[in-house]
């Protein structure tokens, strides 16, 4: 009888369980999972507006062909913005890091801090962050970025000085999406063990050396969290010209919704990609390297198998530096 009642009750606390998946499920199938499959249908065909409603006309893969080789300024917009990506993500992933482990220390006004580098992210965006850029408000006002730019052409290619030089023309802007960052940053510092700490500090153990060996490898999951965070956010942005390109091209009476939706779908493919260069970046080396060792305790001995291994692999060891010996010979 308990057994039954124990699993009426799980029964009941998963029919719950599904319930409020289900809502988000829904949501996802609606708003999410539909439009993509139509925007892929979209994509394949080349659609014209008419007042019966949309014609339809198959094209297959020929949209995504014509997105490369005959839409110059996809290509040119995509390289600006891969340029700027490498140079403001790190920049915006440091400058949280930094925030956060100030804003760990024994300071007052914890929770004041915490606000006003936040509210930016509730402030600046859409509508407002675009009249703040009209009135100069993205770039520091005593910095001379003319004067930059002349410096910088003098040393630096065409292409990767004039990303550089935007970067510090719009250095305010750019701090200003490091808020989430900066929260996700100190959740994990107040997590650290502080014993991991005093154990360091008793070795003789620096603070440069405490940050090297304790902090950065603690946050390492993170610094990619925020990584693929600051690149979704940069790409999906509203000062990103692909995003107004693909708007332009949506309405445009010689390209239409197919084309758009496949240049859509090829940004989207570069953004995984970029994503996965991330996760490759940051992966974690330490379990194969575990796998590939063979550790032996102090307290026991090896058993008749390890030996084996050990006998076979020293064995062919010999038998390899005896073949090199006789190739010299």
């Amino acid at each position: 009888m308990k057994r039954k009642h124990k699993k009426s009750i799980q029964s009941r606390k998963a029919r719950i369980g599904y319930l409020f998946v289900a809502i988000w499920m829904i949501g996802f199938a609606v708003l999410v999972f539909w439009p993509m499959l139509q925007s892929f249908w979209f994509s394949l065909n080349t659609i014209r507006l008419r007042p019966t409603g949309r014609a339809f006309r198959f094209e297959g893969f020929n949209n995504y062909l014509d997105v490369w080789l005959k839409d110059m300024f996809f290509v040119q917009e995509l390289l600006s913005f891969l340029v700027s990506t490498l140079l403001r993500v790190p920049v915006i992933v440091v400058f949280s890091l930094i925030i956060a482990l100030l804003l760990n220390a024994k300071i007052k006004f914890k929770g004041f801090f915490r606000t006003i580098f936040f509210l930016p992210v509730i402030i600046a965006s859409g509508p407002v962050l675009e009249q703040l850029i009209s009135q100069g408000a993205s770039s520091i006002p005593m910095l001379d970025t003319a004067s930059l730019s002349n410096i910088l052409n003098q040393f630096l290619p065409q292409w990767l000085a004039t990303p550089v030089t935007s970067l510090f023309s719009e250095i305010v802007i750019i701090l200003w999406y490091s808020g989430v960052q900066i929260l996700i940053f100190l959740a994990s510092l107040q997590k650290i063990d502080k014993s991991l700490y005093e154990a360091a500090k008793i070795d003789g153990g620096s603070v440069w050396e405490c940050f090297w060996k304790i902090t950065l490898p603690v946050l390492k999951p993170m610094i990619l969290l925020n990584s693929v965070y600051t690149l979704i956010t940069l790409s999906s942005g509203g000062q990103n010209n692909i995003i107004s390109l693909i708007y332009n091209n949506m309405f445009s009476a010689t390209r239409g919704y197919g084309f758009a939706s496949a240049m859509a779908w090829m940004y989207a493919v570069i953004i995984l990609v970029m994503v996965g260069i991330l996760f490759w970046l940051f992966r974690d080396t330490s379990a194969k390297k575990n796998r590939d060792r063979v550790i032996f305790r102090k307290d026991s001995a090896p058993s008749d198998y390890q030996k084996s291994l050990f006998s076979i692999k020293k064995g062919e060891d010999i038998d390899e530096s005896e073949e090199s010996i006789d190739e010299k010979e």
